[in-house]
């Protein structure tokens, strides 16, 4: 049996710094950075482009896949993972090949904050509305680190990487 790495797993709704701070983690590591989004399939990614939600159908395919890739980078010298992982069936399926290896990291925070941010945010495509519906699909973990994303990115990464 290979020697499992660690996999860190950032997770929360859209607009809670998923990437900046998945990224973040990933420099100050020195190993591999991957947003699960980049992993969706063609059909999903067709799906969403004409406005059209996922349902659990759609996702299953590209979670298995994720599955898959959250077990060879636990192989390899690990990675560091931003996906909004928002439900507990989710984050099971994810961590169904290599629970042990991986460590989850929340970043929390309330719905008018992250709404305040993303309205100041140019590129962002999301709607309240949007935003909306993932606080309601929101189950939140009851283990891994959870971190307060009031605070500056770069204090939230330490804070993580001490933990760590």
């Amino acid at each position: 049996m290979h020697k499992k790495s660690r996999v860190i797993i950032v997770l929360g709704v859209s607009g809670s710094g998923k990437s900046t701070i998945a990224e973040g983690l990933s420099l100050s590591l020195n190993i591999p950075y991957y947003d699960a989004d980049d992993f969706h399939p063609e059909a999903n990614i067709k799906k969403m482009s004409s406005g059209q939600s996922l349902n659990d159908k759609d996702r299953q395919p590209w979670l298995e896949g994720l599955a898959h890739n959250i077990l060879e980078w636990s192989r390899k010298n690990g990675a560091v993972l931003a996906c909004s992982a928002l439900k507990e069936k989710y984050r099971t399926l994810l961590t169904s090949k290599c629970k042990e290896a991986v460590t989850w990291v929340y970043l929390k925070g309330d719905y008018e904050l992250i709404k305040s941010r993303m309205e100041l945010r140019q590129d962002h495509f999301m709607s309240s509305q949007l935003l909306k519906s993932q606080f309601e699909a929101l189950e939140v973990p009851n283990y891994g680190l959870q971190v307060d994303i009031s605070l500056p990115p770069q204090v939230i990464i330490n804070s993580v990487l001490e933990k760590l």
